[in-house]
């Protein structure tokens, strides 16, 4: 039987802010080299970072928590402008915070 994956926790954060800051810059490039850079593409962005600063500030570490938020409140948000939905915004944010802890997210299991 496979075990289960250990949850991923943050360090509580010093400046949630100038966290919110460097996803909302990496989300925005990243987005912007997925397919052809849009307009919309800063407005999610900075949608996804404000959740992750609000929620950042309320304590939440726990990767999968914050995962689980974006996709939440980012339901509400109008991807009709854009090629992206929640599930994709929340999926690249949790890969961004993954490479900027050095975790190799591409290999399953190891």
């Amino acid at each position: 039987m496979a075990e289960p994956i250990p949850p991923i926790t943050l360090l509580p954060s010093k400046n949630p802010e100038q966290e919110g800051e460097w996803l909302k810059m990496r989300l925005h490039n990243w987005l912007n080299e997925q397919f052809i850079p849009e307009e919309i593409n800063q407005t999610i962005a900075e949608r996804a970072a404000q959740i992750f600063v609000r929620q950042r500030m309320e304590g939440e570490n726990d990767l999968g928590s914050l995962v689980i938020a974006i996709v939440t409140e980012m339901q509400s948000f109008d991807f009709s402008k854009s090629f992206f939905g929640e599930f994709t915004i929340a999926n690249a944010v949790s890969d961004l915070l993954l490479e900027s802890l050095g975790v190799d997210n591409r290999c399953c299991g190891q």
